[in-house]
């Protein structure tokens, strides 16, 4: 499944940027990336204190922000979530009728106690004197005791018909799908939930444990006939310990159930494996996908072998087989 890995090397720069031949790429130290275009400039969200994000005018010279997203963070983050520790996690971000909307994960590590919300701009642009990022608070919370998943992670789709969903989870019983409201910061009524995804995991756990079903971060993008939608499988954060990874499946419903290559359903531990670890990243994982000028793009982050096993930004074409299935190309520079 990977193809051509060329070896990479880094020199540290001016923000924490540093530079490589893989992929004929410029890498940053960044987390969960997301992407988006606008105004000519492609632009980075990642996790971090107060949302961590980067400027590019070209989709390989990155430029990381030294202010954050969210300065000062609401009150409410640490009023919800008692032990958040100001690193927002796993955002995404998206554009609707004249809006920028991020969506940002608040929790802390083993705790399904969590919440996504929402905060949106008129601008991406920063040095425009209307750009503000307004929040709207929460638009689902995980209750310890009370629900078997965790709400972080969000991903936002439109469905053939316009309607919006968001999926999201990790861990715990797997990842959810959940029909929201035109306004794109409230759920629907009535609320209309899924699961779209799941690994096994140890039995008579109660709701307060993760478990071992490790399995996060949905990306779910429209391509042809077939929503496909990409997951994290395994372990994030660990340096040199990480062993994440990127699996897929397709459906033709935007809630599923989505299928891997072998025909196994993804509720049921099923995802066909495209990238992961090699002799340049322990891991690679935590992905997003977009059609950037009639080319897919995925961006994800690798912990880099060569430098600490610290999270650096990877950027992949993602081209399609004879059946339709995904597969990373290495990335030529013309």
């Amino acid at each position: 499944m990977i193809m051509g890995y060329l070896k990479l090397i880094f020199i540290a720069m001016f923000f924490n940027v540093a530079i490589g031949s893989f992929g004929q790429s410029k890498q940053i130290i960044i987390h969960d990336p997301v992407a988006i275009q606008s105004n000519g400039k492609y632009y980075i969200y990642g996790t971090g204190p107060g949302v961590e994000s980067a400027v590019s005018d070209d989709k390989e010279n990155w430029t990381k922000y030294t202010s954050q997203v969210f300065d000062p963070m609401p009150d409410w983050f640490k009023q919800v979530v008692p032990n958040f520790n100001g690193h927002i996690w796993a955002p995404d971000i998206i554009y609707h009728n004249g809006l920028y909307y991020l969506y940002y994960s608040i929790s802390s590590f083993g705790s399904n106690l969590s919440c996504i919300g929402v905060a949106t701009n008129t601008t991406l642009d920063r040095t425009c004197d209307t750009s503000k990022w307004v929040d709207h608070g929460i638009v689902v919370k995980s209750i310890p005791g009370r629900d078997n998943w965790n709400a972080i992670d969000p991903n936002i789709i439109f469905d053939e018909n316009g309607v919006p969903w968001m999926s999201f989870g990790s861990f715990w019983g797997g990842l959810k799908i959940v029909k929201l409201n035109n306004n794109l910061i409230s759920l629907a009524e009535p609320q209309e939930w899924h699961t779209i995804a799941a690994r096994p995991r140890n039995l008579n756990l109660n709701e307060a444990n993760a478990g071992n079903g490790a399995i996060e971060g949905p990306f779910i993008i429209k391509n042809g006939d077939y929503y496909y939608m990409f997951v994290s499988f395994d372990l994030c954060c660990r340096g040199a310990n990480s062993t994440y990874n990127v699996r897929v499946g397709r459906s033709k419903k935007v809630t599923g159930p989505y299928i891997d290559k072998n025909g196994i359903p993804m509720t049921q531990g099923g995802g066909t494996l495209i990238i992961e670890g090699n002799n340049d990243f322990y891991a690679i994982g935590h992905n997003s996908v977009y059609n950037f000028d009639g080319k897919f793009y995925m961006y994800s982050h690798g912990y880099d072998v060569h430098d600490n096993g610290e999270p650096k930004l990877l950027v992949h074409i993602l081209e399609w087989d004879n059946e339709d299935w995904p597969f990373i190309k290495e990335y030529k520079a013309k």
